[in-house]
């Protein structure tokens, strides 16, 4: 008796899904693990917005937990989202759009997934108030 080729295709695709997940599959490069969130010393009170030209790099630390470092990567803010945001923890990496000469607690993030080598649009997520800080080494 022939089996009809739906459900095998439908058996054979849940299979190799199943194998997928046990083998640890993995979209796009691999990328280091987040780091651990370094302790910093606050050095001032929390602020709702930063200028553009006070960081040149960021670090996202977790899901949550985005540094936003000077030059020397010592001093700089820390964010942290009211809400985890999807992905970025994996992804490592976000863009935003603002038209002011600053990044605000109002402004949004997303999250730059990358699929077959280009990176795309993600997740939207809320940023939180910048706290200034000085990594602790």
């Amino acid at each position: 008796m022939r089996l009809p080729v739906l459900p095998t295709a439908l058996a054979s695709f849940a299979a190799i899904t199943l194998l997928a997940g046990c083998y640890g599959y993995e979209r796009g490069p691999s990328r280091p693990p987040v780091d651990r969130i370094p302790a910093a010393a606050v050095t001032g009170p929390d602020e709702a917005c930063i200028p553009l030209n006070q960081f040149s790099q960021t670090v996202v630390r977790d899901s949550r937990t985005i540094d936003f470092l000077a030059a020397n990567g010592r001093r700089g803010w820390r964010n942290v989202l009211p809400d985890d945001c999807p992905d970025l923890a994996s992804e490592r990496a976000f863009s935003f759009n603002t038209s002011l000469s600053q990044l605000c607690s109002t402004d949004i993030i997303h999250v730059l997934q990358t699929w077959g080598g280009t990176p795309r649009p993600g997740p939207a997520c809320g940023l939180g108030r910048f706290t200034p800080i000085e990594l602790q080494r």
